[in-house]
């Protein structure tokens, strides 16, 4: 996506080269391209000084309100988030609202809009997905971002109410997956075999595990299909009381050669703690 490498180059400007953008955009506010890299260098920068944060709502809330089709909006250099800006967070979701008032079919302005809500208000997000989905239902997008968001709330409960979540996640999800084909199908088997967990569906956790491992792959996904596949299924090991098993599950998900999202994140140590 062009407009993620112009924030991630961005985040590599000097205090005066920002200084230089800032004047720019002040002559031509229609000057995308340069906001998008400002916010690529205020994005690290929010949490500790308190201009950066301000000056990053600022060219968000602009964004929202004259270009809320801007793909650097669908990124996380173009959200505000609550814990971090609760102020910043609150006028750019009543712009986000004003809009999908003014144009409520839009599809790109309910995709963007529902990143926005997705970790604050869930239910906005969802409302957001629902009625996109209901207008492109052969479109793999929508169940697999209310899947996500389904499994986060999922991990935000428990007992009933997180099985009831897990699979109102694990529909969406395995619709998503029918509706996809090669790489996007890869990238949903992890969710799908959590989701399955949760909701004790077992038999469909383990397929979905046992084919991760079935793939033989050497793109940046392998190592999350090795990590996920084994967890998944010491954890079905561990919850039919064979911890030997689960032991060695564990041992062969550390045995992974790493992906973008566990040298971020981490590795999952759910059946580590429940080993322990």
């Amino acid at each position: 996506m062009r407009n993620r490498s112009l924030a991630m180059s961005g985040s590599r400007l000097t205090e005066a080269e920002a200084a230089s953008l800032e004047k720019q955009v002040e002559q031509d506010p229609q000057d995308i391209d340069s906001r998008t890299k400002l916010l690529g260098y205020y994005f690290l920068k929010q949490q500790h000084v308190p201009s950066a944060r301000e000056a990053k709502q600022r060219h968000i809330l602009w964004l929202i309100q004259n270009a809320p089709e801007s793909e650097v909006l669908a990124t996380p250099y173009g959200l505000n988030y609550g814990k971090i800006n609760a102020e910043g967070y609150s006028q750019g979701k009543e712009v986000w609202l004003d809009k999908l008032k003014t144009d409520p079919e839009n599809l790109t302005l309910l995709e963007y809009a529902a990143k926005y809500f997705m970790l604050d208000d869930q239910e906005l997000a969802e409302e957001c997905l629902l009625k996109a989905q209901s207008f492109d239902n052969s479109n793999q997008k929508w169940p697999a971002a209310l899947g996500q968001l389904y499994s986060l709330n999922m991990i935000k409960q428990s007992g009933t109410d997180e099985r009831t979540t897990a699979q109102k996640a694990l529909e969406q999800l395995e619709n998503a997956y029918d509706l996809s084909a090669g790489l996007e199908q890869d990238v949903l088997l992890a969710q799908l075999a959590k989701a399955a967990l949760v909701a004790q569906e077992i038999t469909k956790a383990r397929g979905y595990a046992e084919k991760m491992l079935s793939q033989n792959n050497s793109d940046w996904n392998s190592g999350n299909h090795i990590h996920h596949g084994n967890i998944t299924l010491g954890r079905i090991a561990i919850a039919a009381d064979d911890v030997e098993a689960a032991k060695q599950y564990l041992i062969n998900a550390g045995k992974t050669s790493g992906s973008p999202q566990l040298n971020s994140f981490g590795p999952d140590m759910s059946l580590a703690k429940e080993l322990l």
